[in-house]
């Protein structure tokens, strides 16, 4: 250890000494206590007693990517809140959904987007997109003590590759496990409880090569059928303007729809069922 990083700017050696790319690395040595997954958690199941995020849907497009998560938290049979956000930009050119433990899972979010940012600035570049997906296994891999009592994060990733290869989609989705496994998806993924009506759902509306604004369609529409069978995903809620986060994400970067967009997608797949339930 040399003298400079002995102290006299007043910093811990471990703030000087590493030159490592990963943020979360660094917080390993320099403050293990604030990882996510390194905190003592009571040896015994407590899922029942904290606010769980639920339904995320990502599907890809002709051109990019779209990830969308209801607005409902639960706890156990409990709506805990009604207006959770669960989707996130991670960096410009990336989207992360969270479903699981929503306390864990936010902060697991802030610590990604550290990461990615801390990386660039130390690198001087932008991770891969494979990079990233790696980068995010390892962080819900460090959480699977936690994920044994009950307190699983399942996130969702989903980003657009500026390394695509010509004729190939550069909107690319990965789902994972709470082992840290890692799974890249083809054209649409779902996770959380309502993620087997979204995928359902999906199978019908959902066609390689869709524009835009027919995918993002498609994407409300998984979440609002989710909704319908799933009584912890939230549907949309006109009485207090809450409708469904959706991201887009393209080759001018991670963008949020506005509320009344995505409210007009929702009023139009209700004014259609409605009309063909009058019908039957």
């Amino acid at each position: 250890m040399s003298e400079y990083s002995a102290g006299r700017s007043g910093f811990p050696p471990a703030y000087l000494d590493r030159v490592g790319s990963s943020f979360t690395d660094f917080l390993a040595v320099a403050a293990p206590d604030l990882l996510p997954g390194r905190r003592p958690v009571p040896q015994m199941p407590v899922g029942d007693v904290t606010p769980h995020g639920t339904t995320i849907v990502s599907v890809t497009y002709e051109g990019g990517v779209l990830m969308g998560g209801d607005r409902r938290a639960t706890m156990g049979n409990l709506i805990s809140s009604r207006d959770i956000e669960k989707v996130y930009p991670a960096d410009t050119w990336s989207v992360i959904g969270i479903a699981g433990a929503a306390g864990i899972a936010i902060e697991m979010v802030r610590l990604y987007q550290v990461e990615l940012e801390h990386y660039e600035k130390i690198e001087g570049l932008t991770l891969s997109l494979d990079g990233k997906a790696n980068r995010l296994a390892q962080m819900i891999r460090g959480n699977l003590g936690a994920a044994l009592q009950g307190l699983a994060v399942v996130p969702l990733f989903a980003g657009f590759d500026l390394d695509a290869a010509p004729g190939t989609s550069p909107g690319r989705i990965f789902s994972y496990d709470v082992t840290g496994g890692n799974y890249e998806e083809r054209g649409y993924a779902a996770v959380g409880s309502g993620s087997l009506f979204a995928r359902n759902s999906l199978k019908k509306t959902w066609r390689p090569n869709l524009d835009a604004d027919a995918a993002t369609t498609s994407l409300v529409e998984a979440l609002y059928d989710a909704a319908d069978d799933d009584s912890a995903t939230g549907g949309p809620d006109p009485v207090r303007r809450l409708y469904p986060i959706v991201y887009r994400v393209d080759a001018e970067g991670a963008v949020r729809l506005t509320d009344d967009e995505v409210a007009a997608i929702a009023k139009t797949i209700t004014d259609e069922r409605a009309a063909a339930e009058g019908q039957g």
